[in-house]
């Protein structure tokens, strides 16, 4: 069958459902006339968790009998009917696949009535008709109907609006059985027991508490629970049953397509389930038990049905608020690497543990770090910035820890130092495997004590800081060859982060470039102008080894030397070649003279050799030969002022022959 858009003679549009098939199960969602985006961020209508699904991967639209597909820029576009394409219309038998998804159209010719909005997803007066499930559930218990564990998982996920729901129970000898496991369509989910996350059981099971989790891929208590990994878990829900005083089983829903599908008040929804089933075991041990719970569950019901016409009364009238999530405005990448960064952001910001930023020159450490500062707890304190290897000794002390009046020469006034000015705040100190060894010894004491001394000062001063750290060297191997303080390495190290180089993520070199050509036509005033495909293709064939900050500068030069459309040639010649990392170092073979001439001679090849394998940037060739960069800087300077006196004319009263 064809991809192309078919026109159908219908005009008015029929309602329609979206249906998607993934790893065994079936869901169904309406296509409203807003349209439905799916893709693989977690801010979509359809979520699916797939590496072959872009960020936005696409877009459906109700259209005249069937609905519209629209790509949005994906990676791989769109697979309708095995052909590929960017836009189709589906009907009724066709088919969409995106990664290991399969989705299709349903029509939908009936009047929605109460029953189908309890097993839709999504339904607008979810508060009231969860009240309501829960209510008739209580008066067909209090009748006597004998609802079975089956029927009441199915209210529990209508009334939950879940994808899933599942009745684990521990029989006397400890044995776990799988009583019930039920999609949202009221129909048992195949292969039950292997879609169950044992983690998630064992949790609730051993500590009789309630679990809630928004997220469970990104949830800390399953970290190490590759159960809940494996299945994509997303929104989760489970309470435990009991039998008096014992808990005898777990009662769980979960969404999997939709993080925070559950509020906190739905946990006391599930566990009045629970209590549904309790009732049930009941039922069958103590009659008398079970004519005081009949008088507790009619109050409870009418209550309850009171509260859910009060709810649908109130939810009729408010508009609903939307869910957001946690955006790093600042930080452009849609790339898995750079999923992972901002996965790993979204537990570190919480907290107030030292956090060690790793990576690269230019690959933004310090919006990184921004971040950190600006989404934490201490947002309403100062952010301070140092580079500690801009500055020596001497200054970097004075910077940090601040002087008193007389401290030194040129002291006229006593100077609060960086650590105090980040007070209540974040300090964030650059490039610290530049620092020396008595300046890790102080900082060290600083971090120990809480408490810094000015220079030239008996007075200490109490601070609180949240510190965050950077360097592009690899301090362990610093610790390992003595160069840097293990005891303040695990300091600073207790949470790290990883920033990948451009070259790692070069599927977000044309977001980044279009985002720096924006910046910079506004900081000069102009109009932003477009990338040509020879330009964009040369940017992405480029290893960029300056990362973000040599892409800045070139899409600077861009702006400043190209016209409304930047060409291939309006780039700078380097860009688009490659220089191999792993260049022949220097030999000695060939050098004459004295050892000391042979020794400068073979240290300045070195150096020359280093910075073209790094495209002159001059900290990472002087990693790459172990050196510091001052070390390295006063070593050019030495050679400069050595071949400007060799060019310097000879003093003589006549001329050469």
């Amino acid at each position: 069958m064809s991809a192309a858009i078919r026109r159908p003679a219908r005009r008015e549009p029929l309602p329609v459902k979206l249906v998607i098939e993934q790893d065994g199960s079936r869901s169904a969602l309406p296509v409203s006339s807003e349209g439905l985006r799916i893709g693989r961020a977690l801010d979509n209508d359809v979520h699916l968790a797939d590496a072959r699904v872009s960020r936005y991967h696409c877009r459906v639209e109700p259209g005249a009998g069937g609905a519209r597909v629209v790509d949005l820029g994906s990676a791989n576009g769109l697979l309708v009917n095995g052909e590929r394409t960017r836009e189709a219309f589906l009907g009724p038998g066709d088919e969409l696949r995106l990664g290991s998804a399969l989705l299709s159209l349903e029509l939908d010719t009936s009047e929605p009535d109460e029953e189908a909005l309890r097993t839709e997803l999504g339904d607008v007066d979810g508060t009231a008709l969860a009240l309501r499930t829960l209510a008739e559930s209580l008066r067909a218990a209090a009748a006597g109907d004998g609802l079975g564990t089956t029927e009441l998982v199915d209210r529990a996920v209508a009334a939950l609006r879940a994808e899933r729901g599942f009745l684990v129970l521990v029989e006397d000898g400890g044995t776990r059985t799988t009583a019930a496991a039920r999609l949202y369509d009221r129909t048992d989910l195949p292969g039950g027991e292997e879609r169950l996350s044992t983690a998630v059981v064992e949790r609730v099971l051993g500590s009789g508490e309630a679990l809630h989790s928004l997220d469970a891929e990104r949830d800390a208590r399953f970290e190490a629970a590759a159960s809940a990994h494996d299945l994509g878990l997303r929104s989760l829900l489970a309470v435990p049953v009991r039998r008096g005083d014992a808990v005898v089983g777990v009662l769980q829903v979960d969404h999997r397509m939709q993080s925070g599908a559950f509020e906190s008040a739905d946990v006391e929804l599930l566990r009045a389930f629970a209590a549904l089933v309790e009732l049930a075991f009941a039922r069958g041990e103590d009659a008398r038990e079970v004519s005081a719970e009949r008088t507790r569950v009619r109050e409870l019901a009418a209550r309850l049905e009171s509260i859910g016409d009060e709810a649908a009364r109130a939810e009729s009238e408010r508009v609903a608020e939307p869910r957001t999530r946690r955006e790093y405005p600042s930080i452009v990448g849609r790339s898995p690497a750079m999923e992972q960064v901002f996965a790993t952001l979204d537990r570190i910001v919480e907290c107030e543990l030292p956090v060690f930023v790793h990576g690269e020159s230019g690959t933004g450490k310090e919006l990184v770090a921004r971040a950190i500062h600006e989404l934490g707890a201490r947002k309403g304190g100062p952010f301070v910035s140092e580079n500690c290897a801009a500055l020596p000794d001497s200054l970097l002390e004075s910077e940090l820890f601040g002087h008193a009046r007389g401290a030194f020469t040129g002291a006229d006034r006593a100077k609060k130092g960086l650590i105090e000015q980040a007070h209540g705040g974040t300090l964030f100190l650059d490039e610290i495997g530049d620092m020396s060894a008595e300046m890790q010894k102080k900082l060290l004491r600083v971090l120990q004590e809480g408490e810094v001394r000015p220079v030239g000062s008996s007075q200490r001063v109490t601070v609180d800081v949240r510190l965050v750290s950077a360097s592009h060297r690899d301090l362990e191997r610093m610790v390992a060859e003595g160069r840097f303080r293990e005891d303040l390495f695990y300091r600073i190290d207790v949470l790290e982060l990883r920033l990948p180089p451009l070259r790692e993520r070069p599927e977000d070199v044309p977001l980044l470039a279009r985002a720096l050509l924006e910046r910079a036509a506004a900081q000069m005033q102009r109009v932003p102008p477009t990338l040509s495909p020879a330009a964009l293709d040369r940017l992405c064939r480029h290893g960029w080894p300056g990362n973000v900050r040599e892409l800045e500068n070139e899409m600077r030069r861009a702006v400043v030397l190209g016209r409304s459309v930047v060409e291939a040639g309006d780039l700078s010649d380097s860009v688009g070649t490659h220089v191999p990392v792993d260049a022949p170092a220097p030999s000695a073979a060939g050098f004459r003279g004295d050892l000391p001439t042979v020794i400068a001679e073979f240290e300045r090849r070195a150096i020359e050799a280093a910075l073209e394998r790094h495209d002159g940037n001059k900290s990472r060739a002087a990693e790459d030969l172990g050196l510091s960069r001052f070390a390295l800087q006063r070593k050019l300077d030495k050679y400069q002022e050595g071949a400007a006196s060799e060019k310097e004319p000879a003093s003589g009263d006549g001329e050469g022959a």
